[in-house]
């Protein structure tokens, strides 16, 4: 019982300050000029962006405007029976303009396969390299903006985070995506996150 008491208090301790790391890089912006801006798939309906996604492509479309970058990689598979994938569906809306804003087919490429954060950037990372590139933007919610940027550190890759701020997440969803988030991480400083990834298979 001795041992445990320590334990407990050191394990709180340590999810607090993850937890805090999660909050704090959630709300920082590192917008700058990059090789790639990179926004990070997520739920897509037949062709249509969820408003999650959208969110995060309206913020893409203004960092690619303010001239940040040339080039816009979207990510993201597809579900059993989907017609589009993530990336194909966030593609699509950045070149139809659908918010006054358009940009050219061969401003954009497509990450279509992965299908977890980590597949999306390992895919990422090959386009990158087979282009010469190394820095990325990546734009995705201010909860899972520090997990990302860590994996794509982690893949080699110059990763800076501009989180949009007009996700849909809010109250209690927004609370418990942030412990979830702190929780993985702290898990992944300790295994790495190719081995959490395949524990969460």
């Amino acid at each position: 019982m001795r041992v445990v008491g320590p334990l407990i208090i050191i394990s709180l301790m340590y999810g607090c300050i993850n937890l805090t790391q999660v909050w704090w890089v959630g709300r920082s912006d590192q917008a700058r000029a990059v090789d790639a801006i990179v926004v990070l798939g997520v739920a897509q309906y037949d062709g249509r962006p969820s408003p999650q996604l959208r969110a995060r492509l309206d913020h893409a479309l203004e960092l690619w405007q303010e001239g940040l970058s040339p080039l816009v990689i979207t990510t993201g598979g597809n579900q059993p029976g989907d017609r589009f994938t993530e990336a194909e569906t966030s593609a699509n809306y950045l070149i139809e303009g659908l918010v006054g804003v358009a940009v050219p087919v061969e401003s954009i490429v497509q990450e279509n396969s992965g299908s977890t954060t980590r597949e999306s950037l390992i895919g990422v990372r090959n386009i990158m390299q087979d282009r010469g590139l190394h820095s990325v933007l990546i734009v995705t919610d201010p909860y899972h903006s520090l997990r990302s940027r860590l994996i794509a550190q982690d893949l080699g890759l110059v990763a800076y985070i501009s989180p949009t701020r007009t996700s849909p997440l809010r109250g209690s969803s927004e609370v418990s995506r942030h412990v979830r988030e702190a929780l993985g991480i702290a898990v992944a400083h300790l295994i790495g996150f190719a081995n959490l990834e395949r524990l969460n298979k």
